[in-house]
């Protein structure tokens, strides 16, 4: 039986019987698909297609590196932007900080300031008091008002009689010698001290005893 797909070829020069070429897609010999011949059309069609999808990958590849450099940079920009605002965020803290710490130590001053002024106040109301000439009366209730005002703001009197001597906290207005104490000694508070805090707004003046060589 003659396979459909096969066309006869008459043989050049001779006058036998036409030859066939067998065009079928699967061999029927190996039962393997036949490579088909390409022709220049469709070899060049291919070979455009190939052109473009490289033009094509080319392009995409390009836009997405551009892209990439976009994103680094404008990741760049916000990492600036993000440690620009935590040092002005650092700076206005300290600010604020800075601020808080200075409007105490002027508040403290100006207390300590009034406090200092009012000291030769509080001293005549002591040696009014020492005399008994607050013993009652409206003198005695302003003395005590003013006394527990400054009081509020922290500011105290000190110095005792029998205290040891600090140069720090004391001034020595008198010196003297005795065999009844082991160290230098408060033996009378002339004028008390006034401090605030650990501030020393006057040092309490003090007659002195040291022990005897």
């Amino acid at each position: 039986m003659t396979d459909p797909t096969a066309t006869p070829e008459p043989e050049q020069g001779s006058g036998d019987a036409p030859r066939f070429t067998d065009k079928r897609r699967i061999d029927p010999e190996t039962g393997e698909v036949r490579e088909q011949p390409v022709s220049d059309e469709e070899a060049v069609l291919a070979e455009a297609e190939s052109v473009a999808a490289a033009a094509e990958e080319s392009v995409v590849l390009e836009g997405l590196i551009e892209t990439q450099k976009l994103a680094a940079e404008r990741l760049e920009e916000l990492q600036r932007a993000n440690a620009a605002y935590f040092n002005l965020e650092q700076q206005y803290s300290s600010y604020v900080k800075r601020s808080k710490s200075e409007a105490l130590v002027a508040h403290d001053r100006g207390i300590a300031t009034v406090a200092e002024a009012l000291i030769p106040v509080l001293d005549d109301i002591e040696l009014a008091r020492q005399h008994g000439d607050l013993a009652e009366g409206p003198f005695a209730s302003i003395a005590d008002k003013l006394e527990a005002t400054l009081g509020r703001y922290g500011v105290e009197r000190y110095g005792a009689a029998g205290e040891e001597f600090d140069p720090a906290v004391h001034e020595a207005l008198m010196h003297a010698h005795s065999s009844e104490v082991t160290t230098s000694t408060v033996q009378m508070v002339l004028q008390p001290g006034y401090r605030m805090g650990e501030r020393i707004l006057r040092a309490a003046r003090v007659a002195v005893v040291d022990p005897e060589d």
